[in-house]
């Protein structure tokens, strides 16, 4: 699953080549929308919700109202969405693309798309009314994010930190950075937690850290180089004790697979 700041970086970068551009033709590569045609409408604005990302066009039609539409998207594991000058050449294989933009200044391309459907923005409730304060959105609310996330007391905290109807745009490898921060195993009960919501305003702080370009990092700006603290740290020594750093899995739930976690073993020791 990507993190909360890639889809806030790709919102961002398809507003700024879409934002009040004409559609000149959209194709639409899944079977329930390939009819669709939004020729003529124009793109009103991108924005990310958690993980999904919200494309809104507007039609104008003489007389009447504006009709509005929503293009709904959700990366999963292996989605992008890429901007290109018009008649650009692609960068992925063009049997991977599932949504096709053009406009006058640019192609945008959506490849290997979780998710893609087209709905009446009206009803975006439907898709994203479930999910959780996002901690990059203006709805961010800290009090009700906690809230959430206590209200399962017996979960694992590292999978209650993925659930995204707890707290959007957390993903694995801020789930594992803002546990490490707390001294936290990823497999403690949300109840034996001690400081349940200095995990989420870590989780906050390193998402916003990295909205800007560059590599991602979680060390804060005096490190010598970008890195993590634990994530994808097997056997290397943790940075604040040098003990082996460590991989294991979390069990799965309802709704979330088995993942992997890293942790430091001294650092923050299993229930």
């Amino acid at each position: 699953m990507p993190e909360g700041d890639s889809v806030w970086r790709a919102a961002k970068e398809l507003h700024q080549a879409l934002a009040g551009q004409v559609l000149l033709s959209s194709d639409f590569r899944v079977p329930r929308f390939a009819t669709l045609d939004l020729s003529g409408w124009t793109v009103h604005e991108v924005v990310p919700r958690g993980k999904h990302l919200l494309m809104r066009v507007l039609e104008s039609t003489a007389g009447n109202p504006s009709r509005a539409l929503t293009i709904h998207s959700h990366l999963k594991m292996e989605g992008s969405w890429q901007v290109y000058a018009p008649g650009g050449k692609w960068r992925k294989p063009g049997h991977t693309a599932r949504c096709v933009l053009r406009t006058a200044s640019a192609d945008v391309v959506g490849f290997s798309l979780g998710i893609l459907e087209v709905l009446r923005t009206e009803d975006e409730d439907r898709v994203v009314g479930h999910l959780g304060p996002d901690l990059l959105g203006p709805d961010w609310d800290p009090d009700e994010a906690l809230r959430r996330l206590v209200a399962s007391p017996e979960t694992p905290v590292g999978i209650a930190l993925l659930d995204q109807s707890k707290v959007a745009g957390i993903g694995n490898i801020y789930r594992c950075e803002s546990c490490f921060l707390s001294k936290v195993h990823p497999a403690v009960p949300v109840a034996a937690v001690p400081e349940p919501a200095t995990i989420l305003a870590d989780a906050k702080r390193l998402l916003e850290a990295n909205l800007g370009p560059g590599p991602r990092s979680t060390l804060g700006p005096r490190a010598l180089r970008p890195g993590y603290w634990v994530y994808g740290r097997e056997h290397q020594p943790c940075l604040r004790c040098r003990t082996p750093v460590r991989r294991g899995t979390l069990g799965k739930s309802p709704g979330l697979e088995e993942r992997t976690i890293y942790f430091c073993p001294r650092c923050q020791p299993a229930p």
